[in-house]
């Protein structure tokens, strides 16, 4: 018999590149290689379902699955991951100088359901104690205008929340009509105009490393997702992919951890990868439920709060079934 061919998008990472090749092989099946920017990744697989198999938004996609029949299935592999403590951007002349201090501020989204604005406005909440009501919402493309959700929302009561279609967020910083903005990709008014606007939190990192030694939570940025129909007809194919996904990111890992000669055109990367086993494990970007439970339990109970799902949706609703167990001999 011959093998499955798959359409799988997903963006160039290194610990996804084998399985892309095929050094790494899905058990049946054979895939079809999709690269593009990941906003436009989106868009096309959200808006058109273009292909088989997609990375794609955690936010989106959580909110899809949240919704009745949803088209799309999910399994644990998250392709990008990143701590979000960087991406609170805040204008100089405002004395906005601790997250408490964006109480009472009009801050801006470049989508309420992005997922980096997800884990901020989720970490304000529940890690500063800012009511996210108390503040003034403002939602716009960071860069360009016209930018515009996504999925339906079911905004919580008394939030207050405009878009802004015909302007962008750096426009709004610069002309002094936000205060602050919550954006994954750093504004332009940040990039051009630093002595205007500025990082709320300068030494991230350090914030960063404590808040995982606290909370267990490395935010998941991105998720793989499949088409409901074209899983339902071949349900095996959950599981094949995670087995090769797993391969190719465990072959990652091991080039970054190779002292002898670097993969990457970065000095140390042996020494960051031994750091990051030291602080987070061996695995330090796991796939699966298990080892992300901290981080899928926060994500699905600030999507619930903030309107991005229409229910709390439990982990388990999350995943297709087949990759929640495996085999015990």
């Amino acid at each position: 018999m011959s093998n499955l061919n798959l359409s799988v998008a997903v963006g160039d990472y290194d610990h996804v590149r084998d399985l892309m090749s095929g050094r790494v092989r899905a058990e049946g099946i054979d895939i079809t290689p999709i690269h593009v920017p990941v906003e436009e990744m989106f868009f096309r697989f959200t808006k058109f379902q273009e292909w088989d198999v997609s990375e794609m938004s955690f936010a989106k996609a959580i909110s899809l699955v949240s919704q009745a029949d949803p088209w799309l299935v999910l399994v644990p592999v998250f392709p990008s991951r990143a701590f979000r403590h960087s991406s609170i951007y805040v204008r100089k002349d405002r004395n906005i100088q601790t997250p408490a201090d964006l109480a009472g501020k009009k801050v801006g989204v470049p989508e309420w359901a992005q997922t980096a604005a997800i884990y901020s406005r989720g970490m304000l909440a529940h890690e500063y104690g800012v009511d996210l009501n108390s503040i003034d919402w403002h939602q716009a493309g960071v860069n360009d205008a016209g930018r515009r959700e996504k999925v339906a929302l079911q905004l919580p009561p008394g939030l207050r929340y405009t878009p802004m279609p015909h302007t962008s967020l750096s426009e709004m910083l610069l002309n002094g009509t936000l205060d602050a903005a919550l954006s994954a990709r750093p504004p332009g008014a940040f990039v051009n105009h630093p002595e205007l606007v500025e990082r709320l939190i300068p030494n991230y990192r350090e914030v960063e490393m404590a808040y995982w030694q606290k909370t267990q939570i490395f935010p998941i940025m991105h998720v793989m997702a499949i088409k409901r129909e074209v899983y339902e007809k071949n349900r095996w194919i959950a599981t094949n992919l995670l087995k090769g996904f797993e391969e190719a990111k465990t072959r990652s890992l091991h080039r970054a951890a190779d002292i002898t000669a670097s993969s990457y055109p970065l000095p140390w990367v042996a020494d960051y990868a031994a750091q990051s086993q030291a602080i987070m494990g061996d695995d330090f970007w796991p796939y699966g439920i298990q080892g992300n439970r901290s981080t899928l339990e926060a994500f699905s109970q600030y999507a619930w709060e903030q309107g991005i799902t229409t229910r709390h949706i439990k982990l388990e609703e999350i995943f297709v079934k087949e990759v929640q167990d495996s085999v015990k001999v």
